[in-house]
């Protein structure tokens, strides 16, 4: 039995019907997203992008803060100690500070220099002692930290901490 011969629509429908059968029908919720909507999207992210970086940078200085003052507290604590044993204060190479860094401590460490810690004795060329021995440690805000609102971190050998170049008044 041969096949009557067939006209071209009808040799082209059962490919098309093939077609229609493997291709899924969208309906109107499958379209996606429409510049729009994405662009909504996008600003959004950028709305709260800008809020949530300052807060976090602050949160950030805030504990490079911390560790500067941790680290200014160290050293007074370690002059006091040294004085107590030899009754002279002295240099940070003397209390035991590894890996100086022209002659200044960073903190928070680890490489990091946000904070360089130093020591000023009232005679650097000697060692200081008697009814005048004195020091002065000072946390200098180094880098990105050099904006801080804080400023410089003051100690001295009478317990008096201060700031310089502050624009906050709860510093310390």
């Amino acid at each position: 039995m041969s096949q009557p011969p067939l006209c071209p629509a009808t040799a082209r429908q059962p490919m098309t019907e093939r077609l229609r059968r493997q291709r899924p029908v969208q309906r109107d919720g499958g379209r996606g997203f429409t510049l729009i909507e994405a662009m909504i999207v996008v600003a959004i992210m950028a709305i709260l992008t800008a809020i949530a970086l300052p807060i976090y940078q602050g949160y950030v200085a805030r504990s490079r803060r911390t560790a500067a003052k941790t680290t200014v507290l160290d050293v007074a604590r370690r002059e006091e100690a040294y004085y107590s044993t030899n009754n002279v204060y002295t240099t940070l190479d003397n209390l035991g500070y590894a890996n100086l860094v022209g002659g200044a401590i960073q903190a928070p460490g680890n490489g990091e220099d946000f904070y360089n810690v130093t020591i000023t004795l009232p005679n650097p060329n000697s060692q200081v002692s008697g009814a005048n021995a004195s020091f002065l440690i000072t946390a200098t805000p180094q880098g990105v930290q050099a904006n801080d609102t804080c400023g410089s971190y003051t100690l001295t050998d009478l317990g008096v901490q201060a700031n310089t170049g502050n624009t906050e008044t709860n510093c310390w």
